[in-house]
């Protein structure tokens, strides 16, 4: 019996097909029993690529699975050639109908010369996905009828599936997490896999489908998973001690308050107040009632947040300072949040995904024009916003403003003797 993420992807039927699927949910089970139904519904040929000889048998399997349960006697052959480079084996089952189901271990020569539909199994773990697809999409072009399938968990950002998950038109996408699939039915224990499983990135990659880029992610993962702690978020903290940042949005993206109180020579994350679609004066209220309560605000004073910004700037005065958004500006900011990361200085709170792909979307990047900008690409998790609110607590705690007391010795030249002043400026 199919769960349901399984089943939209069987009665999917568009010709141009992908699943980003955590692992072991089942997602080849699925696959290869839509290639099977296809085939016996009408005479074809599917020819079914996997990462290597051990993963084309395992689908080869699977297939053989389904005909049985369709009580088809398919006839199997088997050959093996030398492609140039290795000895490979290929698989082969025949339908009564004419169908066929080729399987090959991938490699850019393996499926020249067919003509069908196109199942590629793990396609980000195949050797060269990028010279994979240049050869095998061809197989297809001249039956509109012939179908693509594509299906795999991520393997950092700079493959083929990534390029097609995220940029490819014209394809039906599917996505399942291991969250998704427990929602659906799976009888698994996504906190007991977890913790067994002890590792942060994997879990990230294989069960959360984040596309891992620690080459071009201004704040790599290893800092801010050294970062976390479960000893953060509370609703106490000392003023004197305690620093906000603010991130201003209306409509896509989220408007974040963070609050870091500074505990020795360490921030520690206090509050974190994420307000989607608030209008202004709600998002005036809740940072008005919470100025009092720290020593210094910085506020994103860029745009729509100038009005914001300066309306608390005249309640407040030297406590909250404006910060206008600039090449240079978040340059400042982005570098100085990731020295915190990396003196270990820093303390957020355990196990929220959304913050950590906030914090892990910051990118540096060279334009065409020789600039460098800190950016991120709009997702489900905001636009970085999380990043630059922590990034302008940071900031505040970093230039102390306001009255700040003196004391200065003065000699008198008439009786030698020494007055000290005192006063304040």
């Amino acid at each position: 019996m199919l769960l349901p993420y399984q089943k939209r992807w069987v009665e999917d039927r568009s010709r141009f097909k992908i699943w980003l699927a955590a692992r072991q949910i089942g997602k080849s089970f699925a696959a290869t029993l839509e290639t099977v139904d296809d085939s016996v519904q009408r005479k074809t040929l599917w020819i079914h690529l996997a990462s290597g000889q051990r993963q084309t048998l395992e689908l080869a399997e699977k297939v053989k699975l389904h005909l049985d349960a369709y009580q088809i006697a398919a006839k199997a052959l088997e050959d093996t050639f030398f492609d140039g480079e290795q000895r490979v084996t290929q698989f082969e089952y025949r339908l009564p109908n004419g169908s066929r189901h080729l399987f090959l271990p991938a490699n850019p020569a393996t499926a020249r010369g067919y003509s069908g539909n196109l199942n590629l199994d793990e396609f980000a773990f195949h050797k060269d996905p990028a010279g994979i697809w240049r050869a095998v999409f061809p197989i297809i072009t001249r039956n509109p009828s012939y179908k693509v399938r594509i299906t795999s968990t991520p393997n950092g950002q700079l493959n083929q599936f990534a390029e097609l998950w995220h940029k490819a038109e014209g394809w039906s996408r599917h996505k399942t997490s291991i969250y998704d699939a427990v929602a659906d039915g799976l009888a698994v224990d996504p906190e007991e896999l977890r913790i067994a499983l002890n590792d942060p990135l994997a879990w990230q990659q294989e069960y959360l489908l984040e596309f891992l880029d620690e080459s071009s992610a201004f704040i790599p993962y290893d800092l801010i998973l050294a970062a976390e702690s479960p000893d953060t978020l509370s609703d106490e903290w000392i003023a004197e001690n305690a620093y906000l940042g603010m991130d201003i949005a209306r409509r896509r993206d989220l408007t974040v308050i963070w609050i870091d109180e500074v505990v020795g020579d360490v921030a520690w994350c206090r509050k974190i107040v994420e307000l989607h679609n608030t209008p202004f004066h709600a998002q005036l209220e809740a940072l008005l009632a919470l100025i009092p309560r720290v020593r210094r605000a910085c506020i994103d004073s860029t745009g729509m947040g100038e009005m914001l910004a300066e309306e608390a700037r005249r309640r407040f005065g030297w406590k909250v300072e404006p910060v206008q958004f600039n090449l240079q500006t978040k340059a400042d900011l982005a570098q100085n949040l990731r020295l915190g990361f990396e003196d270990r200085k820093e303390r957020i709170p355990r196990g929220d995904q959304t913050l950590r792909q906030s914090l892990h979307s910051i990118k540096r990047i060279l334009t065409s024009a020789g600039n460098v900008r800190y950016d991120a690409e709009r997702n489900e998790a905001g636009h970085a916003d999380h990043f630059w609110a922590k990034a302008l607590a940071k900031h505040a705690r970093g230039r102390v403003r306001g009255p700040i007391e003196y004391h200065t010795v003065q000699r008198s030249r008439f009786a030698g003797r020494e007055e000290r002043l005192q006063g304040t400026f």
